[in-house]
């Protein structure tokens, strides 16, 4: 810029010079014609046209030296020009070159990154598909089992404990398994660094198909324990979960998050008495605030569990069909259970509140017949001392709601006219977990579930509904006697076990365990009394964790 700005001014010095020459030579020339020409000034004329031709040569010589200035100011300029052309060519070089770098730069992050990802998901047993994180876990377990009443039932207990009436209760059952080994898949996606996809499946071998026996090639059926996918919302704080999954009437450790299940540590696989839960399908939409207040509502499958005497003519279940077992009948149901929970996270301990809404179908009289039931519970876990000792109870107490507790109590029992009426129950768990070091695990846990009477008589006085005080019992204590009604009126149960995790390192973790419980069935008032039945339980478990 600053060449072109010396190059025009050169460029009007010059034309400057040039005008005031010629503004001479016409001056001079207007003179001496305004005068005579005489002799004396003919000579005089002569005289100045020598000077005037002298002066011309002067100027024209002037000129050419500026010209000659000019053209080399010309080639100056040219050449700050090439060169400032050179100059832009290479900065733009310049410039191409580093943003080449930069991108090559951000590649290698990138790679880096991806490579750092990759060996961090490796040491915590992830992999990576497709942008997705999967995440396999689950265990082998080699299991004992002793009782000391012949249940015939393999890790899952039934609490029916029988009474000396049946020649089973006077033998004992033992058997090793391997049933319970489980297998477990979580796939985790971000749709967008707000929105958060995860799908999880579940499952063991504790199956029990028709065909399924311990004769010779003990060939048991795998089974769902939960399979769901859920979707998070981190700026509204909104997650949903659809499948079947942990009822949300489970106790979590923290907020209403699926797989923050807090379970009793047993190795039962039924658990403890008083622990209310089930796994069933469901869809259930969850808000917290903060991560320290949540509100949850879920609806989940509906099936009803009845005892005491069914009046001629009513309907309560159907035999299973296509995509059931036949053997095992399916409940008339007409809407979801209902269940909304509330939880506090306040810093120290988890709190929460929960309500269940039911109802219950049966058909007599060519009409269909509802009857409803209901719930109330709630749970805790405090941190008694810090990574050391921890402490649980959860409870639920209503009508109709049997069939959450551990024990499986009924839902509902009959009138004489044939209506359902739901059975009172209270269901309640505590316990303590103690941890000794880091791979010690030591827990005591007690719980019961306690149903009410609910007894009727028709008009002949026959006895319907349960704990009916006309219910036979005299035969209960005499083998081989069938006079034992034994309508149950609560089941208790006391457990003591640990966990060792005598190795964890890059191959895994290996641990054993034992537990003994100590369960005792009682029985509602009838004829001939109310006597208990007892069984002692001792469990053991060898389980190797790969993942």
């Amino acid at each position: 810029m600053r060449s072109k700005m010396l190059t025009v001014a050169i460029a009007a010095a010059l034309g400057a010079v040039s005008l005031g020459a010629m503004a001479q030579d016409a001056s001079s020339d207007a003179a001496s014609t305004s005068k005579p020409t005489t002799h004396k000034t003919a000579r005089k004329h002569v005289q100045s046209s020598s000077v005037r031709s002298s002066g011309s040569s002067a100027d024209k010589q002037e000129i050419e030296l500026l010209k000659a200035q000019l053209a080399q100011l010309q080639a100056q300029v040219s050449a700050l020009e090439q060169r400032s052309d050179a100059q832009s060519d290479i900065n733009v070089s310049t410039n191409q070159n580093v943003q080449a770098m930069q991108q090559q730069v951000a590649a290698a992050d990138q790679k880096v990154a991806a490579a750092d990802k990759f060996v961090s998901d490796a040491k915590a047993g992830k992999i990576d598909f497709k942008g997705i994180t999967i995440t396999p876990g689950g265990f082998l377990e080699a299991a004992s089992i002793n009782r000391q009443r012949d249940v015939g039932a393999d890790m899952a207990s039934s609490f029916s404990i029988p009474y000396p009436n049946t020649a089973t209760e006077h033998t004992h059952e033992q058997r090793f398994s391997a049933r319970q080994s489980r297998l477990s898949l979580l796939a985790q996606g971000d749709i967008t660094p707000d929105i958060h996809a995860s799908g999880y499946y579940e499952m063991d071998f504790l199956g029990a198909a028709p065909t399924a026996n311990q004769n010779q090639s003990n060939s048991f059926t795998p089974r769902t324990r939960v399979v769901y996918a859920t979707l998070d919302w981190d700026t509204y704080g909104l997650h949903f979960l659809g499948g079947d999954s942990w009822s949300m009437l489970t106790l979590n450790s923290k907020g209403i998050m699926p797989r923050t299940e807090q379970l009793p540590p047993s190795i039962d696989a039924q658990y403890v008495p008083g622990f209310t839960w089930a796994r069933q399908p469901g869809f259930r939409i969850v808000k917290d605030w903060d991560k320290t207040f949540w509100l949850g509502l879920s609806l989940e499958n509906p099936q009803t569990t009845f005892a005491g005497t069914t009046p001629a003519g009513v309907t309560i279940n159907q035999a299973g069909g296509s995509g059931y077992f036949s053997g095992n009948n399916i409940s008339l149901n007409s809407m979801p259970d209902i269940i909304v929970k509330a939880a506090l996270d306040p810093g120290w301990g988890h709190y929460e509140v929960s309500g269940i809404s039911r109802q219950f179908t049966n058909r007599y009289g060519q009409s269909n017949h509802n009857v409803h039931g209901e719930g109330f519970g709630l749970g805790m876990i405090l941190p008694l001392v810090d990574k050391f000792l921890d402490f649980q109870f959860s409870g639920l107490t209503g009508k109709g709601i049997g069939r959450y507790g551990t024990a499986g109590l009924s839902d509902v029992t009959f009138k004489p006219n044939g209506d359902t009426s739901p059975i009172k129950e209270t269901m309640m768990l505590a316990g303590l977990t103690m941890h000794p070091t880091p791979d010690w695990d030591v827990y005591l846990f007690g719980g019961q579930e306690r149903q009410q009477k609910d007894a009727f008589f028709d008009a002949k006085g026959n006895p319907y509904g349960w704990g009916n005080p006309l219910v036979n019992n005299s035969g209960c204590l005499i083998e081989g006697s069938t006079l034992c009604g034994a309508n149950t009126r609560k089941i208790s149960q006391g457990t003591l076990g640990f966990w060792w995790r005598f190795y964890q390192g890059k191959f895994g973790k290996v641990q054993v365990g034992a537990q003994y419980s100590h369960t005792v069935r009682d029985i509602f008032q009838g004829i001939g009394g109310a006597p208990s039945a007892t069984d002692n339980m001792l469990f053991t478990s060898l389980r190797y964790y790969p993942f």
